[in-house]
C-alpha cells in the first residue's frame, strides 16, 4: 500500500492502527533523531546499546502510546516532532544514567530564534532541544506547539514557513537548500527573514 501525503494524515492513519503509516514516520524521522540520542550518549558505545537502539525503544514508546491513546495533543507535525525528540531524550538519558550514575543537567532555554539555530548554523541548534528540557510535562509540550503555530502564522511566505518547520525537524541548510533547489546562501538569507520576523513578534 502507497501512502503518500503530509504528516497530518500519517498520524490519522497510524491512530487507525496502519502499520504503513508507522513506517513512514520511522522513516521520516529516525535518522535525525539518532542524531539528537548520540549527543545525548556524548558518541558513546554502552555496553552493547547506542543510539539506534535508542531509537528503536523510542519508537517502540511512542507506536504503544498512540495505541493507548496516551497522546490526545498530537495532532500534527508541530506536535510530533516535539513528542518524538522528548521520548529518545528521555530514553537516552535514562541509558546514560544507568551506565553512569550521574544525573545530567538542563540546559538553558533560549529565544524563539533558537529553534531555527543561530545564524550561519547547519543544524537546527538544538532549538527543540532548548524549548523542551530534558523532563518536560505534558503541558510545556503542548505549549511549545502552540507558540510554534503562533510563530508560523508570522510567517505569510510559504517558502518561510516550509523552512522553519524543517528546521524544526532538524534539517540541515545543505538539506533545505536541496529540497528547494535553490543554493545554501538562498536558505540562509530566508532564515535571517525568519529569525527578523519572530524577533519582531516577540520583542527584546
Amino acid at each position: 500500500m502507497s501512502l503518500p501525503g503530509s504528516i497530518t494524515q500519517w498520524i490519522d492513519h497510524l491512530r487507525a492502527g496502519d502499520r504503513v503509516a508507522a513506517q513512514r514516520i520511522w522513516e521520516h524521522y529516525a535518522r535525525r533523531l539518532a542524531g539528537i540520542a548520540r549527543a545525548k550518549l556524548q558518541g558513546e558505545r554502552l555496553g552493547a546499546a547506542n543510539e539506534d537502539d535508542v531509537v528503536q525503544s523510542a519508537f517502540l514508546s511512542f507506536f504503544r502510546g498512540v495505541e493507548r491513546g496516551q497522546f490526545p495533543q498530537l495532532s500534527d507535525r508541530t506536535n510530533l516532532w516535539p513528542l518524538l525528540v522528548l521520548i529518545t531524550k528521555r530514553k537516552a538519558i535514562d541509558l546514560w544514567q544507568r551506565n553512569h550514575r550521574i544525573r545530567s543537567g538542563k540546559g538553558a532555554v533560549r529565544g524563539e530564534s533558537a529553534l531555527v539555530g543561530p545564524p550561519g548554523s547547519e543544524t537546527d541548534g538544538g532549538g527543540w532541544e532548548q524549548v523542551l528540557g530534558s523532563d518536560p510535562t505534558p503541558d510545556d509540550l503542548a505549549q511549545c506547539a502552540e507558540d510554534v503555530r503562533r510563530l508560523l502564522k508570522h510567517l505569510t511566505d510559504r517558502t518561510l514557513r516550509l523552512i522553519a518547520l524543517w528546521k524544526l525537524e532538524g534539517f540541515t541548510n545543505k538539506e533545505i537548500a536541496a529540497k528547494l533547489r535553490v543554493s545554501r546562501a538562498t536558505v540562509e538569507r530566508k532564515l535571517d527573514r525568519i529569525r527578523s520576523a519572530w524577533e519582531q513578534e516577540t520583542g527584546p
